[in-house]
C-alpha cells in the first residue's frame, strides 16, 4: 500500500537524517525557528491537549470513520491533480474510489475501495508543480500550518482555490460558514490525533526537533513527487574516481621511475 510506504519513508528519514552532514536549502532558518518555536507552543498549550481528549474518548472505529470521511473528500483534490498531471489512469481509479466510497461507503465513513484493489494516491497542486519541474525552492516553516516550501506554499494556495469551501465558507450564509469552521476544527483535531503514536519516536530519536521534522518533510515531498521513485542522488566521492586516482598516482610514480 503506497500509505504504508510513505509512512515507512516518513520514519526513515527521521532516523538518517541524524547520521546526515548535508542541510538541506533552509535558507530563512532563523526565522523559520522562530516560527517553529511558535507553533510548537500553541501545539502543546492547545492543539494537543485536545487531540488527545479526542483519542480517549472517540472510539476507535468512530475515529477512523472520521478519517475516512476526510480522506474520501481529499480525492476530490486528488483527481483534479492525476488531470493535471496527465495521470489518467490513475484518475480513473481515483474517481471509481471516491464514488464507491460516497455511496456504498456512506459518505466516505467506510474504506470500502481498498478492499476492491483501489488504492489511496496522494497528489496536490505541490506535487503537481513538480511533475512539470517546478523546484522546491526555499524550506518554509509557516504560522500555524507547520513545514512547507515555496512552491508547496504556492501549491497550498492553489489547492484552497479549487475548493468549494473557499466559496462556500465566503458567502453571506452565516450557517454555510459554520459548518465550513466546525468540520475544519474536526478535520485537524483528527489528523493531529492520528500523528499522536509518530511523534513518540520523533520524541525518542530526534536530537533537534526543528531539523528533524524538516529533514521529513522534504523527504516526504519528495517522495510523493516522483511516485515513490525519487532519483538517486550522486554522492560527493564516487568510489570508483577514488580507485581511479590511486591508479593515475602509481602509473604517474611507474613512469618516473622508467
Amino acid at each position: 500500500m503506497k500509505q504504508n510506504n510513505l509512512i515507512i519513508t516518513l520514519l526513515l528519514s527521521w532516523l538518517v537524517s541524524g547520521c546526515a552532514t548535508t542541510t538541506p536549502s533552509d535558507p530563512f532558518e532563523k526565522f523559520n525557528r522562530g516560527v517553529f518555536a511558535i507553533n510548537d507552543g500553541i501545539d502543546k498549550i492547545m492543539v494537543k491537549p485536545v487531540a488527545e481528549f479526542y483519542k480517549q474518548v472517540v472510539p476507535t472505529r468512530v475515529d477512523k470513520g472520521v478519517s475516512n470521511f476526510f480522506g474520501n473528500l481529499d480525492n476530490i483534490f486528488v483527481i483534479v491533480n492525476d488531470l493535471f498531471q496527465f495521470k489518467f489512469k490513475q484518475a480513473t481509479s481515483d474517481t471509481a474510489r471516491f464514488l464507491l466510497n460516497s455511496s456504498v461507503g456512506v459518505l466516505g465513513l467506510f474504506d470500502i475501495a481498498s478492499k476492491m484493489g483501489f488504492e489511496k494516491n496522494y497528489e496536490d497542486f505541490g506535487q503537481t508543480l513538480g511533475y512539470w519541474g517546478i523546484g522546491s525552492g526555499p524550506y518554509i516553516m509557516l504560522p500555524i500550518f507547520g513545514p512547507s516550501s515555496l512552491r508547496d506554499t504556492v501549491g497550498w494556495a492553489g489547492d484552497i482555490l479549487l475548493s468549494p469551501d473557499y466559496y462556500y465558507g465566503n458567502s453571506s450564509d452565516k450557517f454555510a460558514n459554520y459548518t465550513i469552521y466546525s468540520t475544519t476544527a474536526v478535520e485537524v483535531v483528527d489528523k493531529r490525533a492520528d500523528l499522536l503514536g509518530l511523534e513518540k519516536i520523533l520524541q525518542t530519536a530526534a536530537l533537534d526537533k526543528y531539523s528533524y521534522i524538516r529533514d521529513a518533510y522534504l523527504a516526504q515531498r519528495k517522495y510523493l513527487v516522483y511516485d515513490g521513485k525519487p532519483p538517486e542522488e550522486k554522492a560527493v566521492f564516487e568510489e570508483d574516481d577514488i580507485f581511479d586516482e590511486d591508479e593515475d598516482e602509481d602509473e604517474d610514480e611507474e613512469n618516473m621511475d622508467d
